[in-house]
């Protein structure tokens, strides 16, 4: 039985750090439940203000099926950018992503870990929103989820690479104030609540909120199939987003 107390040092699996911080954000999000109800209470106030009533103009007949998705999709931004943005910036003002780095965790797992706890609330809210929807009338097509769900992960990651990005590179006053101003406007050129003009393949492109809308309006009110060029753009904004937070995250 000899060496079986034998110490045996080394670095713990980089898959069970990684498991570990994801734990850790989700447990940390939840502690901050006054942030998760109003990042979820905004969207909701949207969809049934701008879906039930007649105080924005949307295109064809049905109000619900225009702003229902619109709604979903800025849910995600609400909550993988401007959240995200806003949370990691002061994290490192506090020393908190200090400490991290001298963890274990590597800068790549940090990354995504802190996507993959954003993913996981977002996944929530969107069953929230997605049951208050139909509640009040909203017919969803369900074949059409999986690619649904695809832009969406997508998104989710464009989103929280340009989040950690900025929380690296500014202060945190000024990413609260960039992270705002961005989320606004998207929300007005993004065609959530209001008909907005088309700008077509451009518009997708630069806008990666109206393109997750569309793409949503697409697939889940109208059961079709998600434009090539939708794909596009956020499979664009993504790699690039996480590429350049991968390089220039900094702990501190």
């Amino acid at each position: 039985m000899s060496g079986v107390f034998t110490p045996a040092p080394g670095r713990a699996p980089l898959r069970g750090v990684v498991a570990s911080q994801i734990r850790m954000e989700l447990t940390l999000t939840a502690r901050r439940g006054e942030a998760v109800v109003l990042a979820l209470a905004v969207p909701l106030l949207v969809m049934l203000g701008a879906g039930l009533t007649e105080v924005t103009n949307v295109p064809g007949d049905d109000r619900l099926a225009f702003v229902v998705p619109g709604v979903l999709a800025l849910t995600v931004m609400s909550t993988a950018f401007t959240g995200q943005a806003i949370t990691t910036g002061y994290e490192r003002s506090y020393g908190v992503l200090k400490r991290l780095g001298a963890s274990p965790l590597t800068r790549p797992g940090l990354l995504f870990a802190k996507t993959a706890a954003v993913l996981g609330l977002i996944i929530a809210q969107l069953v929230v929103l997605a049951a208050v929807g139909v509640a009040v009338g909203w017919r969803p097509h369900l074949g059409a989820l999986l690619p649904a769900l695809g832009v969406t992960v997508l998104a989710t990651a464009a989103y929280s690479g340009l989040a950690l990005l900025m929380a690296s590179l500014l202060r945190p006053e000024a990413t609260t104030g960039a992270a705002t101003l961005i989320y606004v406007l998207m929300l007005a050129a993004g065609g959530i609540m209001f008909a907005a003009p088309d700008l077509g393949t451009f518009g997708w492109l630069l806008l990666p909120l109206a393109a997750h809308a569309e793409a949503l309006r697409a697939t889940l009110s109208y059961g079709g199939s998600v434009p090539g060029a939708i794909w596009l753009s956020l499979g664009a904004w993504a790699v690039v987003m996480v590429t350049a937070a991968a390089r220039k995250f900094r702990w501190e």
